[in-house]
């Protein structure tokens, strides 16, 4: 299954679920960015950005990858120093600590990085911290396979 949208693609295994979109603008001219969610597992129809209503539905079998974009004044920002996103995303980066919301038997890993211009954060998310070393590389293999084309002049708001 292929994916693209907002400057964003990805290739997935068959059986995945993916949605990337960006949410309207709570306020006249506010900028907004892409998100990106894939998960081995059917995505619910309502999530936040970093996966909650998702996270909750995932067993011990499931990954999820959020991947996230910030605005460009976040570019220079130390948070976003590292240039490209992990490869291969490293298996002792996940923890049970590494989530955004703790959820019993899940690990976690979050990394900031730019990449052609664009500031991004990579949110990982597996159903079984003691399975990772089962489903880590299924992640990364997903994050691989992740594609961000260079910024571009786009309209207010970014790509």
């Amino acid at each position: 299954m292929r994916i693209s949208a907002h400057g964003m693609a990805a290739d997935l295994p068959g059986g995945w679920d993916a949605r990337i979109y960006r949410r309207p603008p709570e306020r006249p001219a506010a900028a907004t960015h892409p998100v990106l969610h894939a998960g081995n597992f059917a995505l619910p129809a309502e999530r936040g950005d970093y996966g909650s209503g998702a996270v909750e539905l995932m067993s011990a079998a499931h990954v999820l990858v959020v991947l996230r974009e910030f605005g460009a004044e976040a570019v220079d920002r130390p948070l976003f120093a590292p240039r490209g996103r992990p490869s291969p995303v490293p298996y002792a980066a996940f923890r049970p600590d590494g989530l955004q919301r703790a959820i019993q038997g899940q690990a976690g890993a979050q990394f900031f990085f730019t990449e052609n211009g664009r500031p991004f954060c990579l949110y990982v998310v597996l159903g079984s911290y003691v399975n990772r070393s089962g489903l880590a590389p299924v992640a990364a293999g997903v994050v691989d396979r992740l594609q961000i084309e260079p910024v571009t002049a786009g309209p207010a708001g970014g790509p």
